[in-house]
């Protein structure tokens, strides 16, 4: 098979089937469609002498899409909408002549747009709530398993595996709220004509004001919608793209934060992403494990946050009613936001489903940095046990913490803070209560509750609202 054209790599690598429909040129189109006919329809329950036979005709050739004889007439006639009406109204001999009636482009195009950008967010929220619960799973896994934290990648106080997984989830609620306030929010253009006055329509029925507002009314119910927004120009508001990509925005901020952190992890050896048994990881070292998949997660999130400008100059820079230099920036910028952001949840769901843990070598680096941790404890202990002076062991603490890292640094030695307390006369400790100290010490503070209390109490209503949701597969092709 040839390959002597240029393919969009979110196409051909990255999205799904069901995203890649959404956004097809099928879909487009047969919404162009339905679109007509609701439009028909509704003016003929109003009066207009449209025939049933018409509307039934139309709605015979929904799908039956003649996209070289579009290109024909586009061809020629340099318009997209006109070109299509022309196909539409070959095969739809009798209804030809009312095809469109009073409309301008902006009816089937933007009300197509905002019908896919619905349908695709309802995508991403199937994609969304199924990588919430594979991280709600992860999390209680691993609820009680204690693992070194980390502050400016430096190791700080423990924490568990389960708890910096709810630090991803809660991520994705917020992402999720966002995303369903704007599907709530979402409305269609409706039909207003050239520059939103709706000055076609009062003319088609005669200037009868009531029936020029109900036509919407009727069309938005036919098409799913509550209704229209308020008033537009010739366009709906080119902010709504904004609001939509900016969610996709924020869904791909927080997955890059969990790749970033898994990328960390497998750098560790705390982790491996899923690595299939003939996966090559480097094509000169044959021992790597690369953590390819959560790099591309970064690399495709990339692509969304720097793509939120596109929308966001389209709206600052529309003209009064309409311009026409949103077009072609539209037809790319939203629909890859919306290929890529799927690309990017699959992937973070196929990730976590399949991540591989290692506690032991978790431990052992725990266990290299605990001296260090349970320092606070062993001051604690020695003032109120053994009626020392806070700030005087605080310094010498301080000074053997130093010396023991220095140590470690120099010499690549294992670190012997431990050894140096016990040697220190100011901290009268022998080596059976100094094991009770680090043994009894809560090194994880209330981690494991707070996962318990973060799952129960906001994750699981969640899940439990979208269970119909749940189940949707996260392969990964390449």
């Amino acid at each position: 098979m040839s390959k002597d054209q240029y393919e969009s790599p979110l196409s051909a690598r990255y999205a799904s089937r069901e995203m890649k429909h959404i956004f097809s040129d099928d879909v487009k189109f047969s919404t162009w469609r339905k679109l007509w006919i609701a439009l028909a329809e509704a003016e003929k329950e109003l009066g207009i002498d449209i025939k049933q036979e018409q509307i039934d005709e139309m709605k015979a050739h929904i799908y039956d899409i003649d996209y070289e004889k579009a290109a024909e007439y586009e061809s020629q006639l340099r318009h997209d909408v006109m070109a299509h009406v022309h196909t539409y109204g070959d095969c739809c001999p009798s209804a030809k002549g009312i095809i469109h009636l009073g409309a301008t482009s902006c009816y089937v195009g933007d009300n197509a747009e905002l019908i896919r950008m619905r349908d695709a967010m309802e995508r991403i929220r199937v994609l969304l709530v199924n990588t919430i619960k594979a991280l709600a799973d992860f999390a209680e896994e691993y609820k009680a398993l204690p693992t070194l934290a980390y502050t400016h990648f430096q190791a700080a106080q423990p924490t568990t595996l389960g708890k910096r997984a709810c630090l991803w989830i809660q991520d994705l609620l917020s992402d999720l709220e966002n995303l369903e306030f704007q599907m709530g929010r979402l409305k269609l253009l409706g039909c207003r004509g050239a520059t939103g006055t709706c000055a076609s329509f009062l003319e088609l029925f005669e200037g009868d004001v009531e029936k020029t507002q109900a036509l919407e009314g009727i069309i938005c119910k036919k098409m799913g919608f509550d209704g229209a927004y308020p008033v537009s120009g010739q366009t709906n508001s080119r902010k709504v793209d904004y609001d939509i990509v900016s969610v996709l925005s924020g869904i791909c901020q927080s997955a890059t934060k969990f790749s970033n952190d898994i990328r960390l992890m497998s750098h560790l050896k705390e982790v491996d992403e899923p690595f299939t048994d003939k996966q090559i990881g480097s094509s000169a070292m044959a021992y790597k494990r690369n953590p390819m998949r959560s790099e591309r997660i970064a690399s495709l999130s990339r692509y969304v946050i720097s793509d939120v400008m596109n929308p966001a100059f389209t709206a600052a820079g529309q003209w009064f009613e309409r311009t026409l230099d949103d077009s072609a920036n539209r037809r790319i910028s939203v629909a890859e936001a919306f290929l890529a952001t799927d690309g990017v949840l699959t992937l973070y769901t196929n990730v976590i489903r399949g991540l591989r843990v290692y506690p032991a070598v978790i431990k052992k680096h725990l266990d290299a940095e605990m001296p260090f941790m349970v320092t606070e404890n062993i001051m604690m202990y020695c003032v109120t046990h053994k009626g020392g002076d806070r700030q005087e062991l605080h310094e010498h603490i301080r000074q053997h913490s130093v010396a023991a890292g220095i140590n470690i640094k120099q010499n690549g030695a294992d670190n012997d803070l431990y050894d140096r307390i016990l040697a220190d006369p100011i901290f009268g400790l022998d080596r059976a209560e100094l094991d009770k100290i680090v043994a009894e010490g809560r090194i994880t503070g209330l981690a494991e509750k707070q996962t318990v209390d973060f799952l129960n109490g906001y994750v699981k209503p969640v899940l439990d609202k979208y269970a119909d949701l749940l189940g949707a597969e996260a392969s990964v092709n390449v």
